[in-house]
């Protein structure tokens, strides 16, 4: 394997930062994979994942609409209903988070052999 020069390698590396810039961080995913599984509403998305506090919910959310990954669609009515859905730009993610999940129960197996 021949070495890169720089501007070959700092041309592979950007787009991964800018991937990683995305779904960076603790929640993204989960929240991703939450709303993907049918948990709609902010009180079922706070719910399905352990740990979570409102306020980072809130925060994530709003970075995830922000980056088109998810739609918050709210409904006019007694009480107001909010609730979130994953954007057809966010099923490109998919195959990105089965690839982490595949590596994530061999990483498990390999670490965590008992």
């Amino acid at each position: 394997m021949s070495k890169s020069n720089h501007t070959e390698c700092l041309a592979a590396m950007l787009p991964v930062r800018d991937a990683i810039d995305v779904i960076s961080g603790k929640w993204k995913l989960m929240i991703l994979i939450s709303i993907s599984s049918g948990n709609k509403r902010f009180r079922e998305i706070e719910r399905s994942i352990p740990k979570i506090t409102p306020k980072v919910l809130a925060k994530e959310l709003k970075d995830l609409e922000e980056y088109q990954l998810i739609k918050r669609a709210v409904y006019d009515e007694a009480p107001v209903i909010v609730e979130y859905t994953t954007t057809p730009y966010s099923k490109s993610l998919q195959p990105v988070i089965k690839a982490l999940r595949d590596w994530g129960v061999n990483h498990r197996k390999k670490v965590f052999v008992k």
